[in-house]
């Protein structure tokens, strides 16, 4: 069944629930990273956009966006934006990247001089990629010994 039927907008999931659906293990692992590098809570919302509608998981650090997070059947998709800031630094990441997101980069329209990415996290690999684009929004802070 489809994520987006599976709970409609008046019966909101839980995370178990969600990670259920997903069974991924770079769900689990991307989750672990965002809540532990950047000591932020989930949070479940509902979108009825087009692109990816139902419930979705999001991650805020402060005012910033990390990414949103939308679950499906044995995979999800991570949502970075990459604001006009973030382009510079991100062109640069790209030649490290999976063919697959340097692909997704060079197709995203450029709104507002930044680009949306709508990445389907299926693999290691890309789960990694995702973490480097994130940390262009929102650098990780080095613990001092």
């Amino acid at each position: 069944m489809e994520w987006s039927n599976l709970y409609d907008m008046n019966h909101q999931p839980d995370l178990e629930q969600i990670d259920a659906f997903v069974h991924s293990d770079c769900w689990n692992r991307l989750r672990k990273y965002l809540e532990d590098t950047y000591q932020v809570s989930p949070k479940i919302e509902y979108s009825r956009c087009s692109g990816k509608p139902g419930w979705n998981v999001k991650y805020r650090k402060s005012s910033r966006a990390l990414c949103t997070l939308y679950p499906d059947d044995g995979f999800f998709t991570c949502m970075v934006s990459i604001g006009r800031k973030e382009a510079s630094e991100t062109e640069l990441l790209l030649n490290t990247c999976t063919a697959y997101v340097q692909n997704l980069y060079a197709r995203a329209d450029v709104f507002n001089g930044g680009r949306w990415l709508m990445i389907d996290v299926t693999d290691e690999q890309i789960l990694m990629d995702v973490k480097e684009l994130i940390q262009t929004r929102v650098k990780v802070r080095k613990k001092s010994t």
